[in-house]
This record gives structure tokens, C-alpha cells and sequence, in this order.
């Protein structure tokens, strides 16, 4: 068992720049799942997308290569890894001479599959791609789409996860929408920094009422946990007290350390969504 305070976060660490894939810190996903009524099967599916922006690595001739890496973590790995750890990883690179980018890749891929599927028989592959220099332009930034809960001017009070603000017109006929909100904020649970993220909530089935879904958003803002474990505690606290027929929650929120993470968690199997970074990331 790895807890969250025997990683790197919130101390002093030396960055090492030959590469050391002993760095990655595997976190179980188990302990927060327990708290929110998870102890079996989860009942959603999904992905952890992440995005590196600081990787870069030696050529046989020792000249600097570089490219942005996306990363994608099943949500069915039994660990997260902590994101200093994997900062600190993809910085071993920096000063490792390695044949190519597809070798990166293949490394990245290998390690970071070893790290979340630690103590359990492997499922299901992480997916690794890098994109070249001659490829940044062509990384789009786009708002998340559905109709922003934010235009609202509702009263807050509530500044911890607050579920009981949470409702729905259960004797109403059921609805498809898509919510929005860019006024998350949560903070890391060792370091106490802010975390800050755009939200989008996509269901159907009893119409959860606007007002209180933002008021629910907002009364994380002083909530200590990891980017995953928050998705997947608004995930469970909208399934069990609104019951909708299907709901989607994704979060996208803005780097620390040069990497940003953005959980995606779902009722219903679907494609993940493209890597679309907003404008604060």
C-alpha cells in the first residue's frame, strides 16, 4: 500500500535526468472508492486522460528531442499514479540517449502500465502517444461543450462536498442535457494546493434541478482529493440521489507541473473523447 503522503508531494526532490521508471508512485484506487460506497465492481466506466507537457529526451547524436505526450489510464486499474511521481519520471528522461520517439513511447507505455496495474493481473492496456513539434499546431483548444450552470446567481454556503443539495423532478418527464461549469475548484490532499477544473455533466432521465447541481460543484472548493477520486465522488453522489438512466461526468482540469489529468467516468461503455484541451489548461 502506497499512501498519498509517502510520495514526493509537498517535498523537496531532486530531478533526476537519467531515466528511472523506480520513480513512478502507484496510489490504490480502493480506499476512496470505499468511501463513496464502492466495494466491488465499479458501476461506471471511463478513463483517466492525461497530458505531459514537458517530455523531452536525447537522440543517438546527444541533440534535445521533444514532443507532448497523451496518456490514458483505464479507470478499471485497481492504482492511480501520483502526478509529481510522474513529473519527476518523465523528467529521468531528459538527459537518456534512446533511439527514437516510438522507444519513448514504448518505455513510457510499459512503466506507466507496470505502476497502475500493480498487485493485479493486467486488463487492459494504457495507451501512450507523443506528438512532435511539427504536430503542435495542430492542438485544438475548445470550451467543454452543454449549457453553462455558471450563468446562474444562486447563493453558496456550502465549501465541502455537500450531496444533499442534489435534486431531481422524479414525478416530471425525463430529459436529456448536457451541464456545464467552469467554477470547480478542489485541492490536493497532501500539498493543500488548488486544483481547479471545467466540469461537464451529460445525462438522462429525471431532470436534476440547475441551482443545486452548481451549488453541489461549488462545495468542493475547500475538498481535499485527487482529481480522480473527485469525478468519481460526483459521479456516485448524482447516480445514487438522482438516478439517472445514463450520466457521464468529465473533468478537465489545468496542469500542475506541466501535466494536466482529466478523468472521464460513465454508465454506459463509449468512446472516449478527443484530448481537447480548454483554455485555462
Amino acid at each position: 500500500m502506497n499512501p498519498p503522503e509517502q510520495s514526493r508531494l509537498g517535498k523537496a526532490s531532486t530531478y533526476v535526468d537519467q531515466y528511472d521508471a523506480a520513480l513512478l508512485f502507484p496510489i490504490p484506487r480502493a480506499d476512496k472508492r470505499a468511501e463513496i460506497g464502492i466495494t466491488g465492481a465499479a458501476p461506471f466506466f471511463g478513463a483517466d486522460l492525461w497530458t505531459a507537457f514537458e517530455l523531452s529526451w536525447l537522440n543517438a547524436r546527444g541533440k534535445p528531442q521533444l514532443a507532448l505526450a497523451h496518456i490514458t489510464v483505464p479507470c478499471e486499474t485497481p492504482n492511480i499514479v501520483e502526478s509529481k511521481s510522474v513529473k519527476l519520471y518523465l523528467n529521468s528522461f531528459n538527459n537518456t540517449c534512446l533511439a527514437d520517439a516510438a522507444q519513448v513511447q514504448a518505455r513510457i507505455r510499459a512503466d506507466l502500465g507496470e505502476a497502475v496495474w500493480r498487485g493485479a493481473e493486467r486488463s487492459a492496456a494504457v495507451g501512450v502517444t507523443l506528438l512532435g513539434p511539427e504536430r503542435f499546431d495542430q492542438e485544438p483548444v475548445h470550451e467543454l461543450d452543454g449549457l453553462s450552470l455558471d450563468r446562474l446567481d444562486v447563493e453558496c454556503t456550502h465549501y465541502q462536498p455537500a450531496p444533499e443539495l442534489l435534486r431531481a423532478r422524479f414525478d416530471a418527464a425525463p430529459v436529456s442535457e448536457v451541464l456545464t461549469s467552469k467554477l470547480f475548484r478542489s485541492n490536493c490532499p497532501v500539498t493543500g494546493q488548488p486544483d481547479w477544473a471545467s466540469v461537464q455533466i451529460a445525462y438522462n432521465g429525471p431532470q436534476i434541478d440547475q441551482e443545486g447541481l452548481l451549488q453541489y460543484l461549488v462545495s468542493f472548493r475547500r475538498h481535499s482529493e485527487f482529481h480522480e477520486q473527485c469525478v468519481e465522488r460526483i459521479f456516485m453522489d448524482l447516480w445514487t440521489r438522482c438516478h439517472p438512466g445514463a450520466l457521464t461526468v468529465y473533468a478537465r482540469y489545468t496542469r500542475r507541473g506541466g501535466i494536466d489529468i482529466n478523468p472521464l467516468r460513465t454508465s454506459r461503455p463509449q468512446g472516449l473523447p478527443r484530448n481537447v484541451r480548454t483554455a485555462r489548461q
